[in-house]
């Protein structure tokens, strides 16, 4: 008989005993004989090629009618150990990829029952077993019959997605072999064994394939598990390949057979688990110079794009690369863009201060690894670099200038002279704790007291002296108040410290209206900041604070302020109480607008009671004259007192001019409902604030027209008519053209020439 035809018979009769049959005299008989197709030897009673038939083409149907069969009697009926050794061991003993493959289905359809406890402990025995060194094993081997590119994809997704598959399934029973933390490191101990087979079958002159293997690893590293498994594996390689030039082949095509789309989450795991740049250069040779992907990785990526790794990370890249004569140039290059880099003037401006730090490492590890031929070119562009961060406002970056600046100049020894910029002194002053050297001095005279001579008790008794009242004593601060408003700008954006930030804050209006063109400069800037501002620290008053500061603002510089404010009105990702600021703040830099200028609150408001400053004698200079008169009158006696009269002198109305800048912009999208804000909807409450504000803007007007309405009642008719009869005969037009009863009540009370036009205007008769 033919062989396939063979194996295939005694394989389906098998399969009808284990369906139709209950006895265990014919159920123990079949499980053996499929057994035997698994056994070595002459005793098993079959031969190779029929083994070799039975694992090709019926091992995987075998173990899938054992799965669908899971629940029949008869593996019931079997003993504990009759079900280990003859239904267990066919999952244990065939093709280990074929079993994974099935195991994993089984455990994806099973529904949560003791029957998928039976097959989740089977998966565990497979992976304590070695099985999975078996399987990846068999893939290196070159004369492993051809599978397909379908089948090694499902694979590879199994093997490396094994713990979500099971966790998926499985929770919250998961079993503790299946969690992250446990299996990849079996994984990598795994693949190990694999390698080290592989080892011995080259030195046995076997050929061997690793393309299975790496494409397994670099898929468990792009899944972000790559530091579990080079933790176990970095150091074992690293012993491995110190000594055995047939490791370090293995190792270097191992890395060269995972795929491209893979090698960077590979190559930035490794950097990290290596021991040191010679542990790194042998396991992974010259890949920098055939693989771009990994050149691009370890000359650019990690030292110029990334900056989250430890200072080791840059040794141990800039040590690999100089460590090699083949690998030199590639160093070269690396100073070249690192230091230009550092130099750029914009990096220095707007790059995290954390990434310059990490860029200036690696500079200066760049340079003492480098020959010194190569500084000549690069002269120019270290010495602006460190030009540009000296001239920065910034303390730490013009500190790391200095110290490059300082190493640099050691290195090149640049005409026999070297910079110092004293850098340790003051990373000393800055970085040291507080001076406590009084302490033992003030010890020592008060020992240096008690040994000499004791005066009279009596004349040291303080019980006569009358105690200071202490009770109105206020705490000294530490910390200054800014005094110029662009730290007061950087204190609010960036400080963390509670006590600056509330002493900026109390400052800040001071110095708006102090510093006018100052002012204009980061006015939106500020007011931006002030408008996003929490109070995070419980500032007292830290809400009438921030109103003040940004009613001066709008005061200070009205029209770019207010643009800015009316538009953030309508944007999204504001909150509602942010839009009732903007209408409050908006309302009360209008009535401020409208109101007169006084001397003396203009130069006093908001600075006394915000600062504690005094004014330099010279920004309110007083004439001598008046001065004098002022002597003379406080000397000079009277009988009786003279009243004067006040005189107010007029000012232009500041408001008039901007008003449509606080009018018109916020009627501009209020019927257009948005994601977030809708005002004729939901938050109609913000629709009442904004029509109060809307009439806080006309009120002004109002005002100004009742302002008329009192001259012409303070004047004779008779020289009305004559001064003044043009502009009352255009008046009378405007109030005849009006319709409204108001109006008309309004215009027969002017014609009789008195009435109460005034009571009408302030009770919003006429608006």
């Amino acid at each position: 008989m033919e062989m396939p035809r063979c194996v295939r018979l005694a394989v389906a009769q098998c399969f009808r005993t284990l369906s139709t049959s209950t006895d265990s005299k014919d159920i123990i008989p079949a499980l053996q004989t499929l057994h035997s197709y698994l056994d070595e030897g002459p005793e098993s009673g079959t031969t190779s090629v029929q083994r070799a038939e039975f694992k090709r083409a019926h091992f995987t149907r075998t173990l899938q009618f054992l799965v669908s069969n899971i629940q029949a009697d008869w593996l019931h009926g079997l003993t504990a150990a009759q079900r280990t050794e003859l239904w267990d061991g066919l999952f244990l003993r065939g093709p280990p990829e074929q079993a994974l493959l099935v195991l994993m289905e089984g455990i994806g359809e099973l529904r949560p029952c003791t029957n998928l406890n039976h097959l989740v402990g089977i998966t565990e025995n497979f992976l304590r077993g070695g099985r999975l060194a078996d399987l990846l094993w068999s893939f290196c081997l070159e004369a492993r019959p051809s599978d397909s590119p379908q089948l090694r994809e499902t694979l590879l997704g199994r093997i490396v997605a094994l713990p979500d598959l099971t966790a998926n399934r499985l929770h919250p029973n998961n079993r503790p072999l299946f969690l992250p933390q446990q299996y990849y490191p079996l994984l990598a101990t795994e693949m190990l064994t694999a390698l080290e087979r592989t080892c011995q079958a080259l030195k046995d002159g076997t050929d061997c394939s690793l393309t299975f293997v790496a494409q397994t690893f670099g898929k468990v590293c792009i899944q972000g598990h790559s530091g579990l498994m080079l933790s176990v594996m970095a150091p074992r390689l690293s012993v491995y390949t110190r000594s055995d030039m047939v490791w370090q082949r293995v190792c270097w095509k191992l890395l060269e057979n995972v795929p491209q789309r893979w090698v960077e989450s590979v190559l930035t795991g490794l950097v990290q688990a290596v021991s040191g740049p010679d542990a790194l250069g042998r396991i992974i040779g010259n890949l920098v110079l055939t693989n771009k992907k990994a050149q691009y990785v370890i000359t650019h990526k990690l030292l110029l794009l990334q900056y989250k790794y430890e200072t080791r990370v840059l040794r141990i890249v800039l040590g690999y690369l100089a460590a090699n004569r083949e690998r030199r140039p590639l160093l070269i290059q690396v100073l070249r863009s690192v230091s230009q880099a550092w130099a750029n003037p914009s990096a220095v401006k707007h790059t995290p201060l954390e990434q310059q730090l990490y860029v200036s490492k690696a500079l200066l590890l760049c340079v003492s690894l480098s020959p010194l031929s190569v500084f000549s070119d690069l002269l120019q562009c270290m010495l602006g670099g460190m030009q540009s961060h000296l001239d920065s406002s910034v303390v730490r970056i013009r500190r790391v200038g200095m110290v490059v600046g300082e190493c640099l100049s050691a290195r090149m020894d640049i005409s026999g002279t070297k910079l110092k910029f004293e850098v340790q002194s003051i990373c000393k002053l800055v970085d040291s704790p507080p001076d406590t050297n009084e302490a033992p001095s003030t010890q020592n005279v008060s020992s240096q007291n008690k040994s000499g001579p004791q005066p009279d008790s009596d004349l040291d008794s303080d019980d006569e002296l009358t105690p200071y009242n202490m009770s109105g004593d206020q705490e000294i601060s530490e910390a200054s108040p800014p005094r110029y408003l662009r730290d007061c700008l950087e204190t609010l954006i960036s400080s963390e410290d509670p006590v600056r930030v509330e002493l900026s804050l109390r400052v800040a209006e001071g110095l708006v209206r102090k510093n006018v063109f100052a002012t204009r400069e980061i006015s939106v800037q500020l007011t931006k900041v002030l408008l996003h501002m929490e109070d995070k620290y419980s500032i007292k008053g830290f809400l009438s604070l921030r109103q003040a500061t940004m009613v001066a603002l709008i005061v200070t510089d009205c029209i770019q302020v207010t643009q800015y404010l009316t538009t953030e009105f309508y944007s999204l990702n504001y909150s509602l109480r942010q839009r009732l600021d903007i209408l409050e703040v908006l309302a009360l830099a209008a009535q401020e607008l409208s109101k007169p200028i006084t001397e003396k609150g203009n130069s006093s408001i908001g600075i006394a009671a915000s600062t504690d400053l005094t004014p330099y004698p010279g920004d309110n200079p007083v004439h001598w004259r008046q001065e004098v008169e002022k002597r003379i009158q406080s000397k000079t006696k009277r009988l009786r007192k003279v009243v004067k009269e006040n005189i107010f002198i007029s000012t232009p109305n500041r408001y008039a001019p901007v008003a449509g800048h606080f009018f018109f912009p916020l009627l501009r999208n209020y019927d257009k409902p948005q994601v977030t804000f809708d005002l004729l909807g939901s938050d109609h409450l913000v629709l009442g604030r904004l029509i109060h504000t809307l009439g806080l803007f006309i009120m002004v007007r109002r005002g100004v027209l009742f302002a008329v309405c009192s001259v012409f009642l303070s004047m004779n008719s008779q020289n009305l008519l004559v001064d003044l009869s043009d502009q009352l005969f255009e008046t009378r037009t405007w109030l005849a053209g009006k319709k409204n009863k108001n109006k008309e009540s309004l215009l027969m009370t002017w014609q009789s020439g008195r009435g109460f036009v005034p009571v009408l205007l302030l009770q919003g008769h006429v608006f």
